[in-house]
């Protein structure tokens, strides 16, 4: 039996706001549920990552950085950077970039908040945006979606004099919904200049042009407001889930309180090759965002011919109204070879999400879905 006296001594030096942190639960790997399910040649739908996968630009330019894997990337990912300011009309030194967007997300919360400061999130919402603030011991004050959107009215209510940042994701995840470019404007003339507001545009490139919003008017502060993090990541539309690049675009002075945060080497020389690639190959991406909206309209059309109700949606998901207990219908569809998302654990327990797949899985999707809403008595 193997002695623990060490850490009976030990855990009584870990922060109480450390103890009470639970592990970010990841999605099971499919193979994973394949073993536990008894199931083979599923398809996951269930984490809105890309179907398509990376442009096959991006594939060879993996393919040559190979060779030079025993040398350090650069560590300010000068190409990738530059890139990257000229596609969204800022300047490189309001750009920074992470290993994901969340650890842009954990820059923010290392450099301006500390013990007791209070950060303003809404539930649901991207889990990690809390978990940071409690590593700094933080205080979190959560604001519940109203009728499905962020609540802006009483996120203005919450703000003290100790909020230093405000997440709001737009759009939002797991509804899909998004915030009118009007009302947000109106929103961030009300938000005190001491406070950050951070918007989590993980989705963005999916979104109509009428609901984006003006970045260089945001990021250069013209009206002399409160100052604005956009958020956005590779992972989505460009494919590059599995090399973690995300990038934050900010004013410069805030930009250089992050890279004192900021550790080097950040961006592996994979995932700056990668993603410069997949910038320039533009025709790829905008045939994966037309893909993604026939999908995307395809989903809409046949989950509410099946009785069900599909929520309006700027993303590459859907959130579905099932009717019925979503727990039983997501292990229902396992069965059947389907990997989707409960929403149950947010707090809809009639709800689905569905990543929109290929035209194959889409199609499997709603042959499944109808089989399994037929058999538990849904619809």
């Amino acid at each position: 039996m193997e002695n623990y006296q060490w850490w009976h001594k030990l855990k009584l030096l870990i922060p109480e706001n450390i103890n009470q942190i639970k592990p970010y639960p990841p999605g099971k790997p499919q193979d994973e549920l394949e073993r536990e399910y008894g199931i083979k040649d599923s398809i996951k739908l269930a984490s809105n990552e890309n179907p398509w996968g990376p442009s096959p630009k991006v594939i060879r330019a993996l393919r040559s950085e190979l060779l030079n894997l025993n040398r350090y990337p650069d560590g300010s990912s000068y190409y990738l950077t530059q890139a990257l300011a000229e596609k969204v009309g800022v300047d490189p030194e309001e750009i920074v970039l992470g290993n994901g967007s969340n650890e842009v997300i954990e820059f923010l919360v290392k450099a301006f908040v500390k013990e007791g400061d209070e950060v303003i999130t809404s539930h649901p919402s991207f889990l990690m945006y809390q978990k940071f603030v409690q590593i700094r011991d933080g205080v979190n004050f959560v604001v519940p979606l109203k009728d499905l959107r962020h609540d802006l009215g009483v996120i203005l209510e919450m703000i003290s004099e100790k909020t230093r940042l405000i997440f709001i994701d737009n759009p939002n995840n797991p509804t899909g919904t998004v915030i009118k470019p009007v009302e947000l404007y109106e929103f961030l003339s009300n938000v005190p200049e001491s406070v950050i507001v951070v918007l989590d545009e993980a989705y963005v490139d999916f979104m109509e042009m009428k609901s984006r919003i003006d970045v260089y008017s945001l990021v250069r502060n013209s009206e002399n407001r409160c100052p604005v993090v956009l958020l956005r990541t590779f992972s989505k539309a460009y494919g590059l889930s599995g090399l973690r690049v995300g990038y934050g675009i900010m004013d410069r002075k805030v930009a250089t309180c992050l890279h004192k945060v900021r550790q080097p080497f950040n961006i592996n020389r994979m995932a700056q090759a990668g993603a410069l690639a997949a910038l320039e190959d533009e025709e790829y991406y905008r045939q994966t965002l037309d893909n993604t909206r026939s999908g995307l309209n395809f989903l809409m059309e046949n989950v509410n011919r099946l009785g069900c109700r599909g929520l309006e949606s700027q993303t590459n998901f859907l959130m579905v109204d099932v009717m019925g207990d979503g727990d039983r219908l997501y292990e229902a569809m396992l069965f059947k070879g389907v990997i989707i998302r409960s929403m149950s654990s947010y707090g809809f327990s009639n709800y689905i999400r569905v990543t929109v797949g290929t035209e194959e899985e889409n199609n499997r999707f709603i042959e499944a879905l109808s089989f399994c809403l037929d058999e538990l008595g849904y619809v």
